[in-house]
């Protein structure tokens, strides 16, 4: 410590302590040499003893070894020889139970692909799965089983693409074959329906009979309803009924659905199926554009369907989730809003009354064939109450032509009947009854002609074809009876009627034919009632136990004959104005012929043999056509007269005239037509009477001074009438000057004129002041 505290000589002390504190050490160190060294020299003195010893034993160690070694080599190699068998072993023993626990693998792997060259994919599937869950586990750890584990989805992907071809394909089968399907169920429903129709009509008939016999019956009806062409079959001698199994192949619809239902996408392939399915009935709900030309395309359009329908009915009854009853009830409210749509449009086209009906028979037994099969059909039978509409339209437009062709035909004269024979062929076409003409002897003529029992047997036709429409409609008696009346009320009061106002106003149909067509529908109106009873025995309706429909034939006939002696009256003034035409009065002769115009007396005889084709026409009528057209003659005749472009009129035309007025006044008075009391038929001629017979007597003072009074002599002249012929009068005095040799009488006579022309004016200006 001093020498680092550097004390003054610190460091030499320490030194010389060192060195005495080393000097002491020696001094130690030697006494202990000197202590041991003799047992040191002793130990060096046994060392070298054993020395000899030791290289001798380290020879002998050496033989020994070398002996050793040399004996225990065979032991070695044998000893390894077991080593390596032992390991061979266990090599073995691990190789056989890694074997064991692959070859399941492998023989299931080799199994799979054996399933899927054979197709059995829902089988490879259930393989598959096996080796995932069950033995590929045990051996994930080889790379083999990678691979395999690997190619699983890959082998999966394949096999649902493999089955959704299949599907496609199924999809496109039964696309094909849909018409045949739904032409074969439609076949099924029809037979089915047949044979009901016989059983029923077999409970209908009486027990009393044979039962042979009421087999027979039932047999020959069944055999006439098959016969009617519902449905042409493809072979006529096939006997076995096909089914929708028999015609398509469903297994690979199945086995897709197992397939995919396996993999967890059944829901995938639900959605695939059924929308691959609604375009398919888009698809076979799109009519072709000529289908209303045809019943063929009917029958195919709903062949299509019924198919469609009846391929989902069976995949709903035998798969369990792929097709609900909800979704079939949609696709069916979806497709039949389609179809009433087309049919609505497309036999709106149609103009054939047979193919109307042809295609509501084949609604009917598609109604009843998918009523069959659970589907609700009642909008259809709701459709064919509208078709039904149209199929009486079609047939009013052909009877129609039917009436007017009856009409063309008709030769409009009584139906002549030369023994009892013909007159029983007549009367079993028409109920005609009539006593007094029974009681006549042959050849006698019945009233009406050809074309009455005709019209009547056509009729009786309409309600049959109207008839036919309302059969398999599911509806009572009492609504078709009530349908049946409804469209032979439209027969008559539209068709019929239209044809007959048509025929009336045809130009060339002349009086006779008019008083023909008048007899006509007067028997037609009372053939009425057998129309009625005729359409409540057909319906087997009692009018007396059931309110029904009156026919309306009884107004179209009235109307009928109103118009036809409209056209009478029209026809007949027609004639009297030709006649008129041909007048040719000498307005300024000095006197009368001494008898009555030419074609006035032509005028009455054609008058006079007209009427008495009129005696069949019923009294009031011939009765209206003659007061009609000698009103009409009188007011023609007075027109002349009066005629402004008639400038003058002598006292001779005036006599002239006369004459011709008297015929007719004669003609009056012989009562061309019965029934007229007293002189009513005269009082057609009276205006005219009245004026000649003031002219003629020249009784102004008397026309004047009566005038206005109810008691006149002249109280139908008019003073304007009157006026007028008397200028005419006064202007042919002045040009002729027929007084001339009677200078003063002359003066006289028209100074007469001049007054009496200032009097009748006078009346004539209070008359238009008045009014």
């Amino acid at each position: 410590r001093s020498v680092y505290d550097d004390q003054p000589n610190a460091h030499q002390r320490f030194m010389e302590k060192l060195d005495a504190c080393i000097r002491n050490h020696d001094r130690e160190i030697e006494k202990m040499c000197n202590f041991h060294h003799q047992g040191f020299v002793d130990a060096i003195t046994e060392l070298l003893k054993v020395r000899a010893d030791a290289e001798k034993l380290k020879v002998q160690v050496t033989d020994t070894n070398r002996r050793l070694q040399d004996a225990g080599k065979e032991v070695i190699a044998q000893t390894e020889e077991i080593i390596r068998c032992r390991v061979q072993q266990r090599n073995i023993t691990t190789v056989v139970e890694k074997l064991q626990l692959c070859l399941p693998v492998l023989e299931m792997y080799s199994k799979l692909k054996e399933q899927m060259n054979v197709k059995r994919y829902y089988s490879a599937l259930k393989t598959m799965e096996q080796l995932e869950n069950l033995y590929l586990p045990r051996v994930s750890q080889y790379r083999f089983c990678q691979i395999m584990i690997e190619n699983l989805p890959k082998l999966r992907e394949e096999i649902k693409e493999i089955s959704m071809s299949d599907l496609k394909d199924f999809l496109e089968s039964i696309r094909k074959h849909s018409d045949r399907i739904g032409e074969t169920a439609m076949k099924q429903a029809h037979q089915q329906k047949t044979f009901s129709t016989a059983l029923q009509k077999q409970n209908n008939i009486n027990y009393g009979r044979n039962m042979h016999l009421v087999r027979s019956r039932i047999l020959e009806c069944k055999n006439e309803i098959t016969l009617k062409r519902t449905f042409e079959e493809d072979d006529e001698h096939e006997e076995e009924v096909l089914t929708a199994q028999d015609l398509v192949d469903f297994s690979p619809v199945y086995r897709c659905l197992h397939i995919y239902s396996v993999l967890g996408d059944g829901e995938i392939f639900e959605n695939y199926y059924r929308k691959q399915r609604r375009k398919q009935a888009r698809l076979v709900l799109q009519p072709q554009s000529s289908m209303h030309e045809t019943v063929e395309g009917y029958r195919r359009y709903f062949s299509q369907i019924v198919g469609f329908f009846v391929v989902e009915d069976h995949i709903l009854h035998v798969t369990q989730g792929l097709v609900t009853r909800t979704y079939t009830d949609e696709l069916w409210n979806m497709a039949l809003s389609k179809i009433i749509a087309v049919l609505r449009t497309h036999s709106s086209y149609c103009s054939d009354p047979d193919l109307v009906l042809e295609l509501k028979n084949l609604i009917v037994v598609f109604a009843d064939t998918l009523q069959g099969y659970g589907f609700p059909v009642n909008r259809l039978f709701d459709l064919l109450f509208e078709i039904r509409d149209q199929y009486n339209e079609t047939l009013l437009k052909k009877w129609s032509g039917l009436f007017r062709d009856i009409f063309e035909a008709d030769n409009y004269s009584p139906i002549p009947v030369a023994n009892e024979e013909e007159y029983k062929i007549v009367i079993s076409k028409f109920p005609f009854q009539d006593p007094e003409l029974d009681k006549q002897s042959f050849p006698k003529k019945l009233p009406m002609s050809q074309s009455v029992p005709q019209i009547y047997i056509q009729v009786k036709e309409f309600i049959y074809a109207s008839l036919k429409f309302s059969e398999s409609l599911h509806r009572s008696s009492t609504e078709i009876d009530d349908m049946l009346r409804k469209s032979t009320n439209l027969l008559l009061t539209r068709t019929l009627s239209s044809c007959l106002q048509n025929l009336i106003k045809k130009p060339h149909i002349g009086l006779t034919e008019l008083v023909q067509i008048i007899i006509n529908t007067t028997h037609l109106e009372q053939a009425c009632k057998y129309l009625e009873d005729f359409i409540s025995n057909i319906t087997n309706i009692s009018q007396v136990t059931v309110h029904t429909a009156r026919l309306y034939g009884l107004s179209t006939f009235k109307d009928a004959r109103h118009a036809a002696e409209g056209e009478i009256y029209t026809k007949l003034n027609q004639k009297i104005d030709e006649f008129i035409q041909i007048a040719d009065y000498d307005w300024t002769m000095s006197e009368s012929d001494g008898r009555a115009s030419g074609y006035l007396m032509d005028l009455i005889n054609f008058l006079r043999s007209t009427f008495q084709v009129f005696t069949h026409l019923p009294g009031k009528v011939a009765q209206t056509a003659c007061m009609s057209a000698c009103q009409h003659l009188s007011t023609s005749l007075m027109q002349m007269l009066l005629d402004s472009e008639l400038k003058q009129i002598s006292m001779g035309a005036i006599q002239q005239f006369n004459l011709d007025v008297i015929q007719c006044e004669l003609f009056a008075s012989s009562e061309p037509v019965p029934g007229f009391q007293g002189d009513t038929l005269q009082l057609a001629f009276i205006d005219l009477r009245q004026l000649l017979d003031l002219f003629m007597v020249w009784d102004w003072s008397t026309y004047l001074a009566d005038y206005g009074q109810a008691t006149s002599k002249y109280l139908r002249v008019n003073p304007s009438t009157a006026l007028a012929l008397l200028e005419k009068m006064r202007d042919s005095s002045k040009k002729n000057n027929i007084f001339a040799q009677f200078r003063k009488n002359d003066r006289d006579k028209q100074k007469l004129i001049e007054t009496v022309v200032k009097q009748l004016r006078s009346l004539v200006n209070g008359m238009s002041q008045h009014t």
